[in-house]
C-alpha cells in the first residue's frame, strides 16, 4: 500500500488557540463587570459607552463568539487534519478565517459599546459584519469541505458529522435572522415585523445556542475524550441516533422561548412537544461521552483534563434536562424573565462550553509543543475554583430566580397584589446579585491560572508549526453499497450525500414554523387603531434600542392575572405590526413597559433616565444623563421613514415630507410639559442660576425623543373595544 508523508497545520490550531485565552479573559471581565453594575449601578456613571445597556451585548458575543468561537475553530482545525489524514485543504483560507474572524471581534468590541445594535439577541450586530460574518463562515466551510474530498481516511468520522451539520446550519440561520434593511453604514431595521420577528429571532437564537454552542462541542467531545481516556467510544449505533435524531428535533424547539406571548399557540405548541423529546438525543450524547470513560475512572481522579471534560459534559446533560423542563408551559410560566434562566444558561456556558475548552486546551497545548503540562497543580487549582465558581454563580441565580416568581405572582385576599411595587423583588434579591459577583471573581480568577500555566508550558515547550505525519493514499471503492455495507457506513464515505441530507434534516422544521407564520396573514391579526409611530417617537425607539434598554425592560405582557393587575392589559399581536425589530425581551430586571404609556409625567421620565434614585429609592438602575444633554441627530429619520415604507409601514408621502416639523412640534409640547410642570421648573431655574445648560432648549434633546417613545407604548388599542 503506498504512503503518503504530509504536514499538519499547527500554526493555525495555536493560533486559535491563543485567541481563545485572550478573549475569554476579555468576554468575563465584561461579564464581572456587568455583575458589579447590579451591586454598584452608578460604577460608571455618565459614561455612555462603559453603561449596563451597550455592555451586555458585548460581553455575550465576546463570550460566545470570540472565547468559544474561537475554541471551535482551534478545535476543528486540530481534529479535523487527523481524523482525515490531511493538511487543511487550503493554508491561505485558514488565514483569511482566523483574521477575518479577529477583525470581526474587534469591530464589535467598538461599536457595540457605542450603541450600534439590532438589540436582537446574540445577533446584535450591525449589517457590515452580518455579511463579514457570513463571508469568513463560508471561508470555513469551503476550508473544511475541501479537506473532505482530499482525505485519506474513507469513513467520516462521527465528529466530522457533526462539523458538518454546525456549518450549514449556523450559516442558514445566520443569513435568515440577519435580513435586514441597511438605512445608513451602522443602522439598518430587519425585515421581519413583531411576532415574525420574535418567531424568526428565536429560531435563530435557540438553534445559536443548538448549533454554535452545543453540536461543534459535541463533535470536539467525540474526539477529544476518546482521546484524553484512551478508550474508544462507548457505541457507534448511539452516535449515528444522537446524531440524527439532535439536528432534526433541535430545530423545531425555538418557540418555547416565547411561551405565553402574541406568538400563534399552534406555533408555541409544536416548540413545546419537540423541546420535550430533545431530552432524549442530548441524553443519548451525555451518555455516550461519560461511558466513553468506563475503565478510565482511577485516570479521572488525577488527571486535570479528564476532570475539566467529565464536568463539562455533565453539565451538558443538567442544561439539556432543564431546558425540556423549562419549555414545560406550567415550568415556564415560572422561569421567563427571571434569573432563573440567568442561571440555566450560565451552566451550559461556564460548565459545557468552558470547561471543555479548558481541557480540550490543557490536551492540545503540551501535544502541540512537545513538552508537558508545566503544573498539574495548578490546573488542578483551576479545576477547583472554577467548579466553586459555577456553584456559587449557578444556586444564587436559581434561589433569585425563585423568588422573583413567587414575589411577584402573590396576591392579598383582596385580590390585590402583595408586592405592588416592583422595587422590592429587587431589593429581595440583592444577597444573591452579591454571590453571583463573588462566584465570577472565582470563575475568572481559574482562568488567569490557566493563562499562565499554559503560557509557562509553551515556553518549556518546541515550536512545530508543521508537523509531519504519513498515512497511506485513499484508494476509491464503487459508489454504490457493498456486500454486508450497512447504510450509514455507505454515507459515510459520501460526504456530499451525508451533508445533503442533514441539510434537508434541518430545514424541514424550520419551514413548516417560521414560512406560515410570515405567509399566511390571518396568523397574525390587525388592529385598525394601531398606527406606526411618529417621526419622533421613531427616533426615541432607536435610542431605547441603542441604550440597550430591551436587555432589563420586556415589552410584552402574559395572560396573567398577575402580569395584568401589575402591567395592564396583556399583549396583543396586532400590536406589533409595524416593530421592526421586535422588543419583547427576555429578563424582566425592571417592570415590563409595554402599558407605561401615559402612566408617569413627562419630568417623571426625565428624572427618572438622569437619576433613576431620585424617582425610584433603591433601583439599580444606572443613570442615562448623556440623553439630558446630547442632541437629537435628525437627519437619518427621512431614510428611516422611507426603509419602513418599503418594509410595510404605511407612511405616506406627506408624513415623510414633513417628518422635521413634526417633530419639531410634538418635541416642543413635551418642552413645555416639561417647563409647566412645578418639579421640572425648580430644577431648571437652579441649573440656569449656576450657569448650565443642562436643561434649555429641551426639544432637541435625545430624552424628548426618547419620552415621547415611552408615552406612546401601550396607548394603540382601547381594551374595552379592541377586536382581533
Amino acid at each position: 500500500m503506498e504512503m503518503q508523508q504530509f504536514q499538519y497545520d499547527n500554526k493555525i490550531v495555536k493560533n486559535f488557540i491563543y485567541a481563545t485565552m485572550l478573549w475569554g479573559v476579555v468576554g468575563m471581565l465584561v461579564g464581572l463587570l456587568l455583575a458589579f453594575l447590579f451591586l454598584f449601578p452608578n460604577l460608571t456613571d455618565g459614561i455612555s459607552w462603559l453603561s449596563f445597556g451597550r455592555l451586555r451585548p458585548l460581553h455575550t458575543n465576546a463570550v460566545i463568539f470570540a472565547f468559544v468561537g474561537n475554541a471551535i475553530f482551534a478545535g476543528i482545525y486540530y481534529s479535523t487534519q487527523r481524523l482525515l489524514k490531511a493538511r487543511m485543504f487550503n493554508d491561505l483560507l485558514s488565514k483569511i478565517n482566523f483574521w477575518g474572524w479577529q477583525l470581526i471581534i474587534v469591530g464589535a468590541a467598538i461599536t457595540l459599546p457605542l450603541g450600534f445594535t439590532t438589540s436582537k439577541e446574540y445577533a446584535e450586530l450591525e449589517w457590515p459584519f452580518d455579511i463579514a460574518i457570513a463571508l469568513i463562515w463560508v471561508v470555513f466551510g469551503i476550508n473544511l469541505i475541501g479537506t473532505i474530498l482530499k482525505r485519506r481516511q474513507r469513513h467520516l468520522y462521527v465528529a466530522i458529522w457533526f462539523y458538518l451539520a454546525t456549518f450549514i446550519t449556523v450559516a442558514v440561520l445566520h443569513i435568515f435572522n440577519s435580513l435586514e434593511l441597511p438605512v445608513s453604514a451602522l443602522k439598518s431595521y430587519s425585515v421581519y415585523a413583531g411576532v415574525q420577528d420574535a418567531l424568526v429571532q428565536w429560531w435563530y437564537g435557540h438553534n445559536a445556542v443548538a448549533f454554535f454552542l452545543t453540536t461543534p462541542f459535541l463533535g470536539l467531545m467525540y474526539y477529544f475524550v476518546p482521546k484524553a481516556a484512551n478508550r474508544p467510544v462507548y457505541s457507534y449505533r448511539l452516535s449515528i441516533v444522537h446524531f440524527w435524531s439532535l439536528i432534526f428535533i433541535y430545530i423545531w424547539a425555538g418557540p418555547h422561548h416565547l411561551l405565553y406571548t402574541a406568538l400563534p399557540d399552534w406555533a408555541q405548541n409544536l416548540g413545546v412537544a419537540f423541546s420535550i423529546m430533545l431530552l432524549m438525543p442530548s441524553w443519548g450524547g451525555m451518555i455516550n461521552g461519560l461511558l466513553t470513560l468506563r475503565g478510565a475512572w482511577d485516570k479521572v481522579r488525577t488527571d486535570p483534563v479528564l476532570k475539566f471534560l467529565v464536568v463539562a459534559i455533565t453539565g451538558y446533560g443538567m442544561a439539556t434536562f432543564e431546558g425540556p423542563m423549562l419549555s414545560l408551559k406550567n415550568v415556564n410560566a415560572i422561569a421567563h424573565f427571571t434569573d432563573w434562566i440567568i442561571a440555566h444558561v450560565h451552566v451550559g456556558a461556564l460548565a459545557w462550553n468552558g470547561f471543555f475548552t479548558f481541557g480540550m486546551i490543557y490536551w492540545l497545548v503540551p501535544r502541540m509543543f512537545k513538552t508537558r503540562l508545566f503544573s498539574t497543580g495548578l490546573a488542578n487549582l483551576h479545576f477547583w475554583i472554577g467548579t466553586l465558581g459555577i456553584i456559587m454563580y449557578a444556586l444564587p441565580m436559581y434561589v433569585a430566580g425563585f423568588t422573583q416568581a413567587s414575589m411577584w405572582k402573590q396576591f392579598n385576599p383582596d385580590g390585590s397584589l402583595v408586592y405592588g411595587n416592583f422595587l422590592e423583588t429587587v431589593t429581595e434579591i440583592m444577597p444573591m446579585y452579591w454571590m453571583r459577583a463573588i462566584g465570577g471573581t472565582l470563575f475568572l480568577t481559574g482562568m488567569l491560572i490557566m493563562v499562565y500555566n499554559i503560557i509557562a508550558t509553551i515556553k518549556s515547550g518546541s515550536k512545530v508549526e508543521d508537523e509531519l505525519a504519513e498515512a497511506p493514499a485513499l484508494v476509491r471503492v464503487s459508489k454504490k453499497r457493498v456486500a454486508g455495507e450497512g447504510w450509514h457506513t455507505w454515507l459515510e464515505r459520501r460526504p456530499v450525500q451525508l451533508t445533503l441530507l442533514a441539510t434537508v434534516t434541518i430545514l424541514i422544521g424550520g419551514i413548516i414554523q417560521i414560512v406560515p407564520t410570515i405567509m399566511i396573514k390571518s396568523n397574525i391579526p390587525t388592529i385598525s387603531s394601531v398606527q406606526p409611530y411618529t417621526p419622533l417617537e421613531l427616533e426615541g425607539r432607536d435610542i431605547y434600542i441603542r441604550e440597550g434598554c430591551v436587555g432589563c425592560h420586556s415589552q410584552m405582557i402574559r395572560p396573567f392575572r398577575s402580569e395584568v393587575e401589575r402591567y395592564g392589559e396583556y399583549s396583543k399581536a396586532g400590536e406589533f405590526v409595524y416593530d421592526h425589530p421586535f422588543l419583547w425581551g427576555s429578563k424582566r430586571t425592571g417592570p415590563d413597559l409595554h402599558r407605561i404609556g401615559g402612566k408617569y409625567s413627562d419630568n417623571w421620565h426625565l428624572n427618572h433616565m438622569y437619576d433613576p434614585q431620585s424617582t425610584s429609592s433603591g433601583s439599580i438602575m444606572p443613570g442615562y444623563k448623556w440623553l439630558i444633554k446630547d442632541e437629537l441627530d435628525k437627519s437619518l429619520t427621512e431614510a428611516k421613514m422611507n426603509a419602513m415604507v418599503s418594509l410595510g409601514v404605511p407612511y405616506t408621502e406627506d408624513d415623510i415630507a414633513s417628518a422635521q416639523e413634526d417633530m419639531l412640534a410634538q418635541g416642543a409640547q413635551i418642552e413645555e410639559n416639561l417647563y409647566t410642570d412645578p418639579d421640572f421648573a425648580s430644577t431648571y431655574e437652579e441649573d440656569k442660576k449656576n450657569g448650565g445648560e443642562d436643561f434649555v432648549e429641551m426639544r432637541n434633546r435625545e430624552i424628548v425623543a426618547l419620552i415621547a417613545y415611552l408615552q406612546r407604548l401601550g396607548t394603540d388599542i382601547n381594551v374595552e373595544s379592541v377586536d382581533e
